[in-house]
């Protein structure tokens, strides 16, 4: 009987008893989520929710800084919290932080962006509105001027991101905002290895605005297209390896730039 008794027992495990703040914090979320806490509305004050939910004020203050860091919250107006709806702008860094513990290599992240910026490219052509054209030729011009090859960079993700802003998909927005790691910084060894690649760079970005100009979807891909491939062969070119995890050619730069 005493053994039956025990083998039942062995089902059970012990469980694990979340902190109280992350209960908190999994409510706020669950309320802003579902709507009950709509964006730009003024948040609970501590205590308010200390009583609310039966805990103290230093639970509900950790629980607080934990849905800030999600992004659904922001202090305005001094201290006063307000609900907020994050941008993509709020989330990439997280995405990056997850790809960089994952070991993502670049061939990966490659893989993602010749599906993706073709995609962002065509859709912008279908769905641009005027105002679109602006910032992208400034950052054509922007890109011209500059013989800095840092800027340049800066510019080039720049550049794709503006495209994937007009493509009006904010899914795809949020979807090949990692991309940008391909381009920063190996793009700068890319330059360095191979000067003629930033002529290159700058003629496909005029094919790829000429081509949404005329909103010709099928030309904007295209030339997106043969854009991430010739990336790709530069890549190669450079001596830099697709297979290394995207952290790799970071550090390396920083030993090349503290050898000099």
């Amino acid at each position: 009987m005493g053994e039956e008794a025990d083998a039942g027992t062995q089902v059970f495990t012990r469980l694990a008893v979340e902190p109280a703040y992350r209960a908190v914090s999994t409510a706020i979320e669950r309320a802003i989520l579902d709507g009950h806490l709509p964006p730009g509305s003024a948040f609970p004050t501590e205590q308010e929710l200390a009583e609310r939910f039966g805990v103290h004020r230093s639970t509900v203050r950790e629980a607080i800084r934990q849905v800030e860091q999600e992004g659904l919250l922001q202090r305005r107006e001094g201290r006063r919290l307000f609900v907020v709806l994050p941008g993509v702008q709020d989330v990439a860094p997280r995405a990056t932080r997850l790809l960089l513990l994952q070991q993502t290599t670049f061939q990966e992240l490659w893989e993602l962006a010749v599906s993706l910026e073709p995609l962002a490219s065509r859709l912008a052509a279908e769905r641009l509105e005027p105002q679109d054209l602006a910032p992208l030729n400034a950052n054509l011009t922007a890109s011209e001027a500059t013989g800095d090859d840092a800027t340049l960079v800066r510019l080039d993700v720049e550049f794709h991101a503006l495209v994937g802003r007009a493509s009006r998909n904010r899914a795809l927005m949020l979807a090949r905002e990692p991309v940008g790691l391909l381009y920063s910084p190996t793009l700068v060894s890319i330059f360095a290895a191979l000067p003629q690649a930033k002529a290159r760079n700058l003629a496909a970005h005029r094919h790829i605005v000429d081509a949404l100009a005329r909103r010709d979807a099928e030309a904007a891909a295209q030339w997106t297209r043969k854009h991430m491939v010739d990336f790709q062969r530069g890549f190669a070119m450079a001596g830099l390896d697709m297979t290394m995890p995207i952290a790799a050619p970071i550090r390396q730069q920083q030993r090349s730039t503290g050898d000099q």
